[in-house]
């Protein structure tokens, strides 16, 4: 039988392979490796070895085969059946290299608990870590990892160090390095708690979970995982995008189900499961970098990273680092230390929804905001936090959104937006959030209503939102869009985010009744002695606590006054106290006498003359702006009225450059400093009294005051001192110092632009009083003269109706070149009404002070309508001058006045009584006084006995009943006022206003109602007796079901085309008429 060729060979092969051989392919096996014909043999030898050679089947010299690690001496039946098995195993190898590579959970687990039972003995070296809570040994035993919590607890291990370890074994066991799948089951879940461990040393929330209990829906769920299998597809997808990855819900399941049994609610849940699936790739990195990895995967593991960087989680973690995390750290003022180094929490009393403060009641701010977020059953609720200026509102933001991201987030993701720095509102407010924001993570879609996120808005400052919206209506729609946006976030589970606000309570007055009822309302109160030694222990480790001590003992000495020891528990007060009793401004005697606003007045005066002469010397203030300080005053000055004006928050330095034009002498100052300096002196000079860059203005190109109130004062001193020269006589020719005519354009100038605030009226009236130029009588009655002049040509639209190129018109102009962002309804029209209503609200101020002056009450005393039998009297001038007022916007007369009724400076001098912001559901009883305002009054019951009410006014007074009994209350404003009953008795009330004035009942008699106005008045069921009407006016006026007995009704006069004006039901008996 002739030899088989080699070609045979892998005919007999492929047979082998498929493991289909007979016993006729053995001997052709056998006879082809035997030795033959010595001229064939090299050739044939060579072609055979070739064939075999792939499957491990090496063909020695003469009989020898090695065949793996065993060599055969010679050709036998073990051998041939050697070669076959070798054959067989590298088909079945490449085989199962070919097909794809399957990673069973249950293996790796099996393995890694064996593993994880060396732990802690002597011979094993795990890399330790921060260390690993009870917490996340009990994920991990419910993830199926059986971990010896004692030998954890001791070593001090971290999960990254046993992955890498791990690995290290599991590579050691298998003699092999790990293929992808082995490395992706190994490391991810081992990163995932490591991920969540490192959460639960931050998260307040999380920190407060006991024990996790193992329900049998658990074990379900911990099998479900025990069978999770990888393939390369899997794996290189868990790699690339885990947080949407099988292997990464299965994680997440089952941490959710964990949190949820613990007491997490389900949507919390969502989101720590979230950010913990996202927080992994810190863990996965330190393992890739820590070279645990195969090197043929490494580049394509190194990659996956790439996703983290554009992810939404990482573009939050971004703006939290940014913008939130170095808030706290930020320099108080020009010092050394930072808010944090001084801050204390702060105490609130709740306000019940009458707008009353609920005073026994002091809850811990931040544990009662703590308290609320995690409250579910008030998830529809607004956080409104409401506080005087100076009380620390700002700062409590800023510190307890840094604390939010340190304990809170994720589930909480703080979001700091000053409501100053929104220029633009949007008809959405997820709009309007949008764009205040100003981060990418904000423009995607869904970025509010992602599962896995949960944002905390805290929006400071809602006072500040008047100036941009100019009235109280603004702020009550404001307000609304945040009722609707929280309810919205209520509803809607994907949502569930929250809104904290915070503001001034002086801006809410006028809209009290007509707030959202959705908010959950408290008002910081000043610092208990308790709160003020702990801040003196924060001053003393700053300062020393010899100096602290020495401060404490001038608060507590007997000169220090009582207003002043109030004063100092006002966080921002007390440091400017502090600050200058370090540098040795202040003594003990330095504020003694200072009562009322006048201690705080004294306050920022010393603290303007402290940092511009004290905390930065004069040769040092020079030395940078080459200006003397008196010029730096001025130049502040300007510049506290250019920030007011300009909506209040900041101010273009190019508006100040403008402004100071008009002032030679400061021109020349600052020239002469530019040329020394060979640069912009007043940039220098803008930076020494608390000013910064405007945060909301990127260009540099505007400032703004560290502390609304410092930018208030300032603009304050700055009307004062055009007051104080339009006071003053002229020469010869001249009868004023100032001229009318340039008088009529500062006023413009000054006044044109807005309400004053009752910020700035308290502390213009304040320095009125206490200015040395206005303390001669004749100059004040001068000045009031002046002003009451230009109100009575204002009112006869000298201005407005002026030919072209008129004071508003010039006004109107300045700001749209001045502002950039100006409001659009500042028209000429809009600013000839802010200067009317001001100067309207100053003369108000100036008369009342005056009655508490003998030689100045019979002179400076304001009527709104002229005195009678005078030149300047017109009987309609209040009427028209409160509709003109109102076409801006209903209620802009009553919401700018408030601003000056809120001034309480009065009450020293004259022991007059001023009614502000009383709000009780109890009677309210007032005798044997004298009243001058009555402002933003709510109670059951008002009764008001033997006082005198001459020009006084009540505006947004509110109640149940209205009771005044043997009073004078002639020429007085009755202003949006609203009772269910009104009765008066044997009091007069001739030349009254009542403009937009309502009661339903009661019972008017013996009195006196000659000459008076009825404008927009609804009248119901009330009885007239023995009144005298003589000479009244109506307008817009509705009387129903009402009785006049006896009563003189003789030339009351009933507006022509009247509209709007019902008379039904009415009972005439005995009255004297000829209308």
């Amino acid at each position: 039988m002739p030899l088989p060729l080699p070609d045979d060979l892998s005919t007999i092969l492929d047979r082998i392979k498929n493991n289909e051989q007979t016993e006729a392919d053995m001997t052709a096996l056998h006879q082809l490796l035997s030795v033959g014909d010595a001229a064939q043999e090299g050739l044939r030898r060579r072609q055979i070895a070739l064939q075999l050679g792939k499957y491990n089947v090496n063909i020695g010299q003469g009989q020898d085969i090695q065949i793996g690690d065993r060599i055969y001496q010679e050709l036998n039946a073990e051998a041939i059946e050697a070669i076959v098995l070798a054959i067989q195993k590298r088909i079945q190898e490449d085989r199962e290299a070919s097909q794809p590579k399957i990673v069973k959970f249950k293996q790796i687990w099996q393995f890694l608990n064996t593993y994880i039972q060396e732990l802690g003995k002597p011979e094993e070296i795990v890399e330790a870590g921060a260390g690993i809570s009870k917490v996340a040994l009990e994920l991990a035993n419910a993830f199926g990892l059986q971990f010896p919590q004692a030998a954890v607890a001791k070593a001090g291990l971290s999960f990254v160090g046993i992955a890498k370890q791990g690995m290290q074994s599991y590579r050691n066991k298998e003699g092999k390095e790990l293929t992808l799948g082995e490395w992706v089951a190994i490391a991810f879940p081992l990163a995932y708690l490591e991920s969540f461990n490192e959460l639960l040393q931050c998260n307040f929330w999380l920190q407060q979970i006991g024990d996790m209990p193992f329900p049998k829906s658990i074990e379900r769920q911990r099998e479900r995982l025990r069978e999770f299998q990888l393939d390369e597809a899997l794996a290189t997808n868990t790699l690339k995008r885990f947080p949407e990855s099988a292997l990464a819900q299965a994680l997440n399941q089952l941490l959710s189900s964990q949190l949820q049994q613990a007491g997490i609610d389900e949507y919390a849940a969502q989101i720590v499961t979230g950010w913990v699936a996202w927080g992994i790739y810190k863990p996965i990195e330190q393992l890739l970098s820590s070279g645990s990895s195969s090197l043929n995967h490494r580049p394509e593991m190194y990659s996956a990273g790439q996703w983290k960087e554009l992810g939404k989680y990482a573009r939050i973690d971004k703006y939290l680092k940014n913008q939130i995390a170095p808030k706290p750290l930020e320099s108080v003022f020009a010092e050394s230390f930072t808010f944090r180094d001084i801050y204390v929490p702060l105490k609130a009393n709740p306000v019940n929804k009458k707008g009353e403060l609920e005073k026994n009641s002091e809850l811990d701010l931040e544990n009662w905001v703590k308290g609320l977020l995690k409250d579910t059953q008030k998830s529809g609720r607004v956080i409104f936090i409401q506080g005087e200026p100076g009380r620390g509102k700002s700062v409590f933001c800023r510190i307890f959104a840094d604390k939010v991201r340190q304990h809170l987030h994720p589930i909480w993701t703080p979001i700091l937006i000053r409501l100053r720095d929104i220029r633009t509102f949007e008809n959405s407010f997820e709009k309007t959030l949008q764009a205040a924001i100003g981060w990418d993570f904000a423009n995607d879609n869904d970025w509010l209503t992602d599962q896995n996120t949960r944002f905390l808005f805290l929006l400071d400052g809602f006072d500040e939102l008047l100036m941009e919206r100019r009235t109280s209506e603004g702020l009550r729609n404001f307000l609304w869009k945040v009722e609707e946006f929280q309810s919205s976030c209520q509803r809607n589970p994907n949502k569930g985010h929250r809104v904290l606000i915070t503001g001034r309570p002086l801006s809410l007055q006028g809209i009290e009744k007509r707030m959202p009822p959705n908010l959950e309302r408290v008002e910081i109160m000043p610092m208990n002695q308790k709160l003020q030694n702990k801040w003196l222990t924060q001053w003393s480790k700053l300062i020393g606590e010899e100096k602290a001590e020495a401060f404490e003992k001038v608060l507590q000495g007997e000169h220090c006054p009582e207003r002043l020891k109030e004063l100092s528990r006002e966080p921002l007060l007390l440091y400017l106290l502090a600050a200058m009793h370090r540098d040795g401004e202040l003594t003990a005697k330095t504020f003694e006498g200072a009562e009322g606003v006048r201690a705080k007045i004294l306050i920022y005066k010393k603290s303007l003359d402290w940092v511009l002469t004290r905390q930065r010397p004069d040769s040092l203030n020079q030395y940078l702006t080459e200006i003397e300080p008196e010029t730096l005053q001025r130049i502040l000055a300007e510049t506290g009225l250019c920030v007011i004006q300009s909506g209040g928050e900041y101010a273009p330095v190019t508006m100040i450059e403008e402004r100071l034009k008009d002032d030679s002498g400061v021109q020349e100052l600052l020239e002469q400093a530019r040329q020394r300096l060979k640069d912009n002196p007043l940039r220098n000079a803008l930076a020494t009294f608390y000013l910064q860059p405007a945060s909301s203005q990127g260009d540099g190109g505007s400032v703004e005051f560290v502390h609304k109130s410092f930018g208030e004062f300032l603009c304050a001193e700055r009307l004062k001192e055009s007051l104080e020269n339009w006071a003053q006589p002229g020469t010869r020719s001249k009868k004023f110092h100032v001229s009318t005519e340039q008088m009529d354009w500062e006023i413009y100038d000054l006044l044109g632009y807005g309400g004053l605030t009752p910020e700035i009226s308290e502390y213009l009236m304040a320095l009125i009083i206490e200015s040395k130029e206005l303390s001669e009588p004749d100059k004040l009655v001068r000045l009031f003269e002046r002003l009451e002049d230009f109100y009575f040509r204002w009112s006869d639209r000298e201005f407005i109706d002026a030919p072209s190129e008129n004071l508003p018109q010039n006004k109107m102009r300045f700001l749209k070149e001045q502002i950039e962002k100006s409001n659009d309804f500042l028209g000429q029209q809009s600013i000839d009404i802010y200067v009317g209503i001001n100067i309207f609200g100053i003369l108000s101020l100036l008369s009342h002070y005056a009655e508490s002056v003998e030689n100045l009450k019979a002179k400076v005393k304001f009527y709104p309508c002229g005195k009678k039998n005078t030149d300047n009297f017109d009987g309609y001038r209040l009427m028209n001058f409160y509709n003109y007022v109102n076409s801006i916007q209903p209620e802009t007369f009553s919401d700018i006045l408030s601003g000056f009724i809120s001034v309480n400076i009065l009450k020293r001098k004259s022991g007059s009584y001023l009614i502000n912001n009383v709000i009780s559901s109890e009677d309210i009883t007032i005798q044997n006084t004298k009243i001058s305002w009555i402002y933003h009054v709510s109670g059951n019951k008002l009764i008001i006995k033997n006082c005198e009410m001459n020009g006084a006014y009540f505006i947004n007074v509110f109640g149940d009943s209205l009771e005044i009994y043997s009073s004078s209350l002639r020429e007085v404003c009755f202003i949006n006022t609203h009772f269910n009953s009104m009765q008066i008795e044997s009091s007069d009330l001739s030349e009254t206003h009542f403009i937009n004035v309502s009661f339903n009942s009661g019972k008017i008699e013996s009195s006196d109602l000659g000459e008076a106005n009825f404008i927009n008045t609804i009248i119901r069921d009330t009885e007239f007796e023995s009144v005298n009407f003589n000479q009244a006016y109506f307008y817009k006026i509705s009387i129903v079901k009402s009785k006049f007995n006896f009563t003189n009704l003789d030339e009351f006069y009933l507006q022509k085309n009247s509209l709007n004006s019902v008379f039904l039901d009415i009972e005439f008996n005995n009255v004297e008429s000829s209308v």
